[in-house]
């Protein structure tokens, strides 16, 4: 009896290491398959380039391009909005959304591993260089020590334990700024260039503007980590309300991105308007808003540790309704404050979205739809029930930190291949 007890024990721990391994391994593919969905984007619109009338086109649209600019030729002259400065610019803001991700990739470490709070103030120039030497680093973590993290959570933290959360978060800083720089030179040389039109100086604005707005709002959503809060008996954390607000803006920069990216990048299909065809399109935009706050009430799970209440699918604690989903009073209060809640909105906003694409898959069979826009279709399909299955997992499992992440980098994926379907379907333009 004692050896099968070993041998049962050994074999549940041993499942256990595989499964933290196989996640971490997860997580590394996810966090980069919204990267190569890009750069298989990138092949398909070079692939499209073959076809011999694109590029007869683009033949005669550069040699009436070369015509113009040979005869308005000066020291400092401008080209002309093209084919082939559009393609420049697509590839440019594709790359940017890629940064983006990543960004977010980093940001949902940086949290699970509760690093966040290690870096007690903001400068935008003088913090970039971490600190150097050991008095520095002495320093750094006495200010870290005046908070309420350290003193509630963290008061048993080495020096050793504190650089390591701190170069987690000093890391998704400098990515941030990365970020900027990626969206703010390259409009200064495209703009001084003229490779942006009317419409697109507008939105190219827009992106970096909202670059800006990011950071402020990500300090805005540390500082609520930062205060004391002495009516609470939680432990300290950032607001859920500031950090669903900057995940947010993270995901509406990234889609900005990536749509006018594709936009310019992949040329529009002809297809005939019938009725059936407005229905799926208006279907296919509905399915990726609800991806969208599928992934946005994840950051709610976050920032309330939702996802530690009820480790159990598909009932919760037995129960399909929990006896506390509606504890707080007023009622409005449980969507946004009360973790049960939060958790089984998540939920059944999750299973919502599997349907949704599911049913878009099954209505895509019986359509008449460009290769393309099949092959988005498909894969969007396949990533949902992936990303499902990272989710129940994560939660059967207690919430660790590779499987969590990688489970928000497949949020990344999901709405990537939203995107992508609705950029193939989208109208040609009059």
């Amino acid at each position: 009896m004692l050896y099968l007890s070993i041998y049962h024990l050994s074999s549940i721990y041993l499942s256990i290491y595989l499964s933290i391994y196989l996640s971490i391994y997860l997580s590394i593919y996810l966090s980069i398959i919204s990267l190569s969905v890009c750069l298989a984007l990138f092949i398909l619109c070079l692939q499209q380039q073959r076809s011999p009338q694109l590029r007869q086109w683009f033949v005669r649209r550069n040699q009436s391009t070369l015509t113009v600019e040979s005869a308005v030729r000066s020291k400092a002259a401008a080209v002309a909005p093209n084919a082939a400065t559009n393609r420049i610019v697509g590839r440019w803001l594709i790359g940017c959304s890629g940064l983006v991700v990543g960004a977010v990739v980093l940001g949902g470490v940086t949290r699970l591993t509760e690093s966040g709070l290690s870096m007690v103030d903001w400068h935008l120039v003088k913090e970039m260089k971490p600190p150097q030497s050991e008095e520095e680093w002495q320093a750094e973590f006495s200010k870290y020590q005046q908070f309420p993290e350290f003193k509630i959570l963290n008061h048993g933290m080495t020096l050793s334990e504190f650089k390591f959360i701190f170069f987690m978060e000093w890391g998704h800083r400098m990515w941030g700024r990365l970020v900027g720089l990626a969206y703010i030179l390259p409009t200064i040389y495209f703009w001084r260039k003229g490779y942006f039109n009317r419409s697109l100086k507008g939105k190219v604005l827009g992106l970096c503007g909202f670059v800006f707005f990011q950071g402020l709002l990500g300090w805005y959503m540390v500082k609520s980590g930062l205060e004391d809060k002495p009516e609470s008996h939680d432990v300290p954390r950032v607001s859920q309300y500031r950090l669903t607000a900057h995940l947010g803006s993270a995901l509406l920069l990234y889609v900005a991105s990536l749509w006018t990216g594709l936009t310019l990048l992949l040329p529009a299909h002809k297809m005939v308007e019938t009725k059936q065809l407005m229905q799926f399109r208006r279907f296919a935009k509905g399915t990726g808003g609800l991806v969208f706050l599928t992934a946005l009430s994840g950051a709610f799970v976050a920032g309330l540790d939702a996802g530690l209440v009820y480790n159990s699918f598909p009932k919760m604690a037995d129960r399909w309704i929990p006896d506390d989903l509606l504890a707080f009073s007023p009622t409005i209060k449980n969507f946004f404050e009360n973790p049960t809640t939060v958790q089984f909105d998540h939920r059944i906003l999750g299973i919502s979205s599997l349907a949704a694409i599911t049913g878009l898959y099954l209505f895509s069979r019986r359509m008449v739809l460009p290769r393309r826009a099949k092959v988005a279709i498909g894969l969007l399909a396949a990533m949902a029930y992936t990303q499902v299955a990272l989710g129940i997992s994560t939660l059967l499992l207690y919430v660790p930190t590779p499987l969590a992440a990688t489970h928000q980098s497949g949020s990344v994926a999901l709405l990537t291949f939203a995107i992508w379907v609705l950029a193939e379907l989208r109208k040609m333009p009059k």
